[in-house]
């Protein structure tokens, strides 16, 4: 091994190959995995053109979709008694920002990042938001150079370990939520009491939970945490699944 593999510097993007084997495929387009590599802060304006299309940011926003169909066909497969919401929460704990970053470490994806040099210098290789996003726009690399059999190869390969620690487990809907949210760059979500019902004794509670950009979703409960509880599993049904 040669002494930049060793330190872990960054790797010279014309030699790709020692990432490919990691990732168990080899692509007929070499630039799709430079571009899924590329963060907006290594690329340099021109007139009259997008930075951000020369990012990675566009390959991150469809291998996110095709994370999330791979996970949900395997989900379903695997728990064939398991309710909606259910489904959810695991798909949720799978394609967060968390389990993705990990995703990126176990792929090797840090010391390959195009960086602008400041982002380098302030740690942009071992940024967990960088790490999840690169780990999303290789996958989108690869169904773009071999199709959807090949990314679900590559989901397979590296998410088959957290998919197999989930089985048993149940997430609070709440935190799954946060964790999609966060995962996503949004804000933490808002939970909005909106009726108070019945008796002191027996009190019913209508409570919405506010997502940015998402419209808000309501659940019903004896409490206000169960309430709460509620409207993030018809939020995850609603629009995670």
């Amino acid at each position: 091994m040669n002494r930049r593999a060793r330190t872990g510097a960054p790797v010279d993007h014309s030699d790709l190959a020692p990432l490919e084997t990691a990732l168990g495929h080899a692509f007929a387009d070499r630039t799709l995995l430079a571009l899924a590599l590329t963060h907006i802060s290594a690329v340099t304006a021109r007139p009259g053109g997008s930075v951000r299309v020369r990012s990675y940011q566009r390959m991150e926003f469809l291998g996110d979709h095709v994370l999330g169909m791979v996970i949900s066909d395997m989900l379903y497969r695997a728990f064939p008694d398991a309710e909606e919401g259910d489904l959810s929460r695991r798909l949720a704990e799978l394609v967060c920002e968390e389990a993705c970053a990990e995703v990126a470490v176990a792929m090797g994806l840090g010391r390959y990042l195009r960086l602008g040099a400041g982002e380098d210098r302030a740690g942009g290789r071992e940024r967990r938001a960088i790490l999840a996003d690169v780990a999303e726009s290789v996958l989108a690399a690869i169904y773009l150079d071999a199709g959807y059999d090949a990314a679900e190869a590559a989901v397979e390969r590296f998410w088959r370990p957290r998919f197999a620690a989930l089985r048993g487990a149940r997430r609070d809907p709440k935190t799954a939520v946060q964790e999609w949210a966060q995962a996503r760059g949004l804000p933490p979500p808002a939970y909005r009491l909106i009726e108070r019902s019945g008796p002191d004794h027996s009190p019913e509670f209508r409570i919405a939970v506010e997502v940015d950009g998402y419209e808000p979703v309501e659940g019903n409960g004896t409490s206000k945490q169960n309430a709460q509880k509620a409207a993030a599993s018809a939020f995850l049904q609603r629009v995670v699944s």
